[in-house]
């Protein structure tokens, strides 16, 4: 068995094998003292996923850092399912795929075993280019918007698609995301949840801050004076008793979630409404905001939504200037993230 390339690929099945054959149980890995330096960088994975959108690279020399490797990766995966943050969890499987990404680049040799674990049927031609079936690239695919990688800009034959190598592993960090966000969360037993609770408490903190620092609001409570026209006006509508269209009712409660709003705080602003149905508001509110799913809540739609849904009005001169209405909001207060920060 290729130990290194099981470390690298934690998540692959022959990964899992290892690990058994090395006698390692996860009850061992959540309390052994010989599992010490696993849990260490099991929480160091979620750590910098958190803070450093990717996974941190340690040294595989030797056997015992592989299988350390290894068994890090169930574990990361348990802390991201007790403390099972939408925000956490979309960070956390960005962050795996990325560094498998990135791996890739020095390892083609793993690009077909990585590829059939991730279910993408594909091939490689006699020139070292990859094939792949269309429908597996516009599963993988359409989360990208620049226009390259439109179907009608690829190289189609017969049903396949023909890509470089580094087109295709960036399809794969896509496929991995998908997959990691789809298994989690897991289902942790309360005994291994008592033994991660320190962990989870410093993973807490951390987490709790950055999403503070990424609030459009800094956490400061919203102002009314920094939404933009389109939420303004959507807002007053909803006050005035106005039948709002569900995408218009949509984006307010998604938008004023993302501003840190409670339930409380958003079914207040609607209270006051003459024909406010409490019973009716209440079920919509809890489901926008995840309540209702045991989520974080949906994403508020970007500028390009909102005008294709006939819900963006009266724009002004920053409209212009920006492709979102949180982004608005971080413009107008000055709390802009960094750079590599996204809405």
């Amino acid at each position: 068995m290729d130990s290194l390339q099981a470390a690298r690929y934690p998540f692959l099945k022959v990964s899992a094998k290892y690990a058994e054959e090395n006698s390692a149980e996860i009850e061992s890995l959540i309390s052994s003292p010989s599992y010490e330096s696993a849990r260490k960088r099991g929480a160091e994975r979620v750590l910098s996923a958190i803070s450093q959108h990717k996974v941190s690279d340690v040294s595989l020399l030797q056997e015992y850092d592989r299988l350390m490797e290894v068994l890090s990766y169930p574990y990361a995966r348990m802390i991201v399912s007790c403390i099972n943050d939408r925000f956490l969890t979309k960070r956390y499987a960005l962050a795996e795929a990325s560094r498998m990404n990135d791996l890739l680049s020095d390892d083609r040799g793993s690009e077909m075993a990585v590829s059939e674990e991730l279910g993408v049927m594909s091939t490689v031609d006699a020139e070292g280019m990859i094939n792949m079936h269309f429908s597996d690239y516009l599963r993988f695919s359409h989360v990208m918007k620049a226009t390259e990688w439109k179907l009608v800009n690829t190289d189609l034959k017969g049903g396949l698609v023909r890509l470089s190598s580094d087109r295709f592993d960036r399809l794969l960090q896509n496929a991995l995301q998908e997959k990691i966000e789809s298994e989690l969360p897991l289902n942790v037993p309360d005994a291994f949840r008592k033994a991660l609770r320190k962990d989870l408490d410093r993973i807490g903190v951390l987490l709790s801050d950055t999403k503070k620092k990424l609030s459009p609001t800094g956490g400061d409570g919203m102002n009314s004076n920094y939404l933009p026209p389109c939420i303004k006006a959507i807002l007053a509508s909803a006050q005035n008793g106005v039948n709002l269209p569900h995408s218009a009712r949509f984006a307010l409660v998604s938008y004023l979630n993302a501003l840190g709003l409670s339930y409380e705080q958003i079914i207040g602003l609607f209270a006051q409404s003459p024909d406010f149905d409490e019973s009716k508001s209440s079920y919509q509110i809890k489901h926008i905001i995840g309540e209702e799913r045991g989520g974080e809540g949906y994403t508020p739609p970007e500028c390009a939504t909102m005008k294709t849904n006939g819900i963006c009005f009266d724009p002004d001169s920053l409209c212009a200037k920006i492709n979102h209405p949180l982004s608005y909001y971080r413009t107008k207060s000055g709390n802009t993230p960094k750079k590599e920060e996204k809405v």
